[in-house]
């Protein structure tokens, strides 16, 4: 079942970056399985809110739960690089990854289905408290639980991948073996304290050492959804992660690779 899901999963990003109506690249995806029953999910009513779900909740004979990161083709993050708002290609990469997440959803849903199992998907974005800027089912978290990778000092989701994409997650009835999570951050601020290249890239200064002024962020997003809604919903930004070490790759990875290269 991993590798059918993962080959679907695939062939979905493929056909719609092949797509000549839609105006994005992707790069190949990542996907990651966590155990429903695994204790982390419950530690999210205190790292994230009180109100968020656990997977029975939204499916209640839930065994297993699927996350993926679809990655932006480079050019987009190197598009997003300059000015104070986000570009119009980060706009629209954000408001079709949306929608291409929906119909991964649908679409895995269906092959699950196909085999006799359940699901619950969950909408791409906008499940949040607008007061508290909160989500009852953080696709972040799911990732890094599901080992797709570790959180950054920006609060995005460094993968193998880097952070310049979107996550996207379900819930089956069906039992998938868990992907282990990774050993050591990824982040190189968190790994060893050499990089915060992300907090003076914010063009509101929300980020830093130990804390994230969520409202200043936000508050950026909807300028830029004002300044792009022709195109649709985008409430995005983007800043933080457009042009740094984790755009694109595991910074520490290469760092580690670089180590054991100039070792005697």
């Amino acid at each position: 079942m991993q590798n059918a899901l993962r080959e679907a999963l695939k062939k979905l990003v493929k056909e719609h970056t092949q797509d000549d109506s839609i105006r994005t690249a992707w790069g190949e995806p990542l996907l990651g399985f966590a155990d429903a029953g695994d204790p982390l999910f419950q530690r999210l009513k205190e790292v994230v809110r009180p109100s968020h779900a656990l997977p029975p909740d939204l499916l209640p004979n839930a065994r297993t739960v699927v996350a993926y990161f679809i990655p932006f083709h480079k050019d987009i993050p190197k598009s997003n690089r300059k000015d104070r708002y986000a570009s119009k290609a980060w706009a629209i990469a954000y408001i079709e990854t949306n929608q291409l997440i929906r119909e991964v959803n649908r679409h895995l849903a269906t092959l699950l289905a196909g085999e006799g199992f359940r699901s619950a998907d969950l909408p791409p974005t906008h499940n949040f408290d607008t007061d508290q800027l909160m989500s009852d089912w953080s696709h972040k978290h799911v990732g890094y639980i599901a080992g797709i990778g570790t959180f950054g000092m920006h609060h995005l989701l460094i993968t193998e991948k880097g952070c310049c994409g979107r996550l996207g997650s379900l819930v089956t009835a069906a039992e998938i073996p868990p992907t282990e999570r990774p050993r050591y951050e990824y982040c190189l601020f968190k790994y060893n304290g050499s990089c915060r290249v992300c907090a003076p890239r914010c063009p509101v200064e929300a980020f830093h050492d130990d804390s994230f002024a969520r409202h200043k962020c936000y508050d950026l997003l909807l300028k830029n959804a004002a300044i792009y809604q022709d195109e649709g919903l985008a409430d995005v930004c983007g800043k933080c992660s457009t042009i740094v070490p984790c755009s694109f790759l595991n910074p520490v990875k290469k760092l580690k690779k670089g180590e054991r290269k100039a070792a005697p």
